[in-house]
């Protein structure tokens, strides 16, 4: 886990008594709703089709049993006991009341939580590889470039008000796991012929109404250049991108009117005025990013080798877990696709079963995946048989990962005004 800076407590705590401000001139007629609405969506606040929507950030996906907990109480206190688990590794709050909102931040503040930049036509929480840091087919640990990203995008000024909301995936696995492919930027990190780290990097990828493969427009970028090759992206996007028309504005739109080769060149126009600049990163600063990462020690285990006669245990165990890179380890995915229940949503008791089997097998720790389920990414394979009937017990070890019923979904037409479909 990323642990909070004395700096990221205090910018996270202005903020939330930023917005107190704002709410409590808009309740006295201070600011219209038009004033209010830009300050309301820096702030993860939608007013949606049945009453406002809060959306918090999880950065690439990682929380701690702590935070579980807290989102848990922030949605039996201020919400119908339950919340929303994204595609994007977040968690939304579909029915608290607009007055409670700033007490809602002001919790989530306690925990080293926000929902800063998580609506608003600006950089949103950067997403990664739900397994990044133990998956056996990780070329390197992507989660210190994700929060070198989250540290540089968070209140840029020349990025704050883009054409349209603009989203970053990194992964450093074989598989992509994080639908990178599907992002404005995304970015793979690789090695090259000489066993170099780099970046390739695709741009204008998206889902929604028009989806579209990214395009690669550059194959290796050493990673030191990752911030200014990013502000060169982003700077064709605002000369360019339409502001005329919010179903043309995203860059994928511009990408295909300029044509790929073009953006590209635009780009490495951009990039070579820059290249040796202040936005270049250096080893130290990776390595002090790296070092704010808890580091796991783990305990030696062997391999455990598993009696395949109870046939429910060996079907979960076959589609709801995956290899891990220390021997004796596995992680385990908590399936939130029971039957008849809405893709991502889990209860408050749910949360906090799994906050307490986190603390007891898994190091405290909670991955949010892609797909809308939690993974559990440290459990002892010894411990498999045991947390398999715990999870059992609450509903969430339906053995369905990867299969048609592990489908994924947003809320869609039942609560967002700007959803073209009920998706759920």
């Amino acid at each position: 886990m990323y642990k909070y800076t004395q700096f990221d407590q205090t910018l996270v705590q202005q903020r939330v008594n930023q917005y107190r401000d704002q709410l409590n001139r808009y309740f006295t007629g201070e600011l219209s709703d038009e004033e209010f609405r830009p300050l309301r969506l820096q702030n993860g606040l939608y007013i949606q089709r049945h009453a406002p929507m809060l959306r918090v950030a999880i950065p690439y996906g990682l929380l701690s049993s702590t935070q579980l907990r807290k989102l848990a109480e922030i949605a039996h206190k201020y919400d119908r006991d339950y919340a929303h688990f994204t595609t994007r590794q977040n968690l939304q709050y579909n029915w608290p009341k607009l007055e409670d909102t700033a007490d809602i931040l002001q919790e989530l503040a306690t925990v080293e939580m926000h929902a800063i930049q998580t609506s608003g036509n600006c950089i949103r929480n950067t997403t990664s590889d739900e397994y990044a840091g133990v998956a056996a087919d990780e070329i390197t640990d992507p989660r210190p470039f994700c929060e070198i990203i989250r540290q540089w995008s968070t209140f840029h000024p020349e990025f704050a008000g883009l054409p349209r909301k603009f989203k970053i995936a990194v992964s450093a696995s074989l598989e992509d796991r994080a639908a990178t492919s599907v992002h404005d930027i995304g970015l793979f990190l690789v090695k090259n012929d000489a066993g170099e780290l780099g970046l390739k990097v695709l741009v204008g990828g998206g889902l929604g109404r028009t989806p579209i493969v990214g395009s690669v427009i550059k194959e290796f970028l050493p990673w030191q250049h990752m911030m200014s090759y990013f502000e060169s992206i982003l700077r064709v996007y605002n000369r360019h991108g339409r502001r005329d028309n919010m179903y043309k504005a995203r860059i994928k739109i511009l990408l295909k009117a300029l044509g790929a080769e073009e953006f590209a060149r635009q780009v490495e126009a951009e990039f070579q005025h820059n290249i040796n600049g202040a936005s270049t990163l250096t080893q130290a600063e990776l390595d002090r990013v790296a070092q704010h990462f808890s580091q796991r020690d783990y305990p030696a285990r062997a391999d455990e080798q598993f009696d395949a006669a109870d046939k429910a245990f060996a079907r979960w165990r076959e589609r709801n877990t995956r290899a891990h890179k220390v021997a004796g380890y596995t992680s385990v995915v908590v399936s939130l696709k029971p039957n008849g229940i809405a893709p991502g949503d889990v209860t408050t008791e749910q949360m906090m079963f799994v906050a307490d089997l986190a603390d007891q097998y898994s190091f405290g720790e909670i991955r949010v995946a892609h797909e809308q389920n939690l993974i559990l990414a440290d459990v002892p394979q010894a411990d498999l048989f045991d947390v398999w009937q715990k999870l059992k017990s609450q509903g969430l070890a339906t053995p369905n990962i990867g299969l048609l019923t592990d489908i994924i979904a947003c809320p869609g037409g039942d609560f967002c005004s700007l959803a073209n479909a009920k998706s759920i």
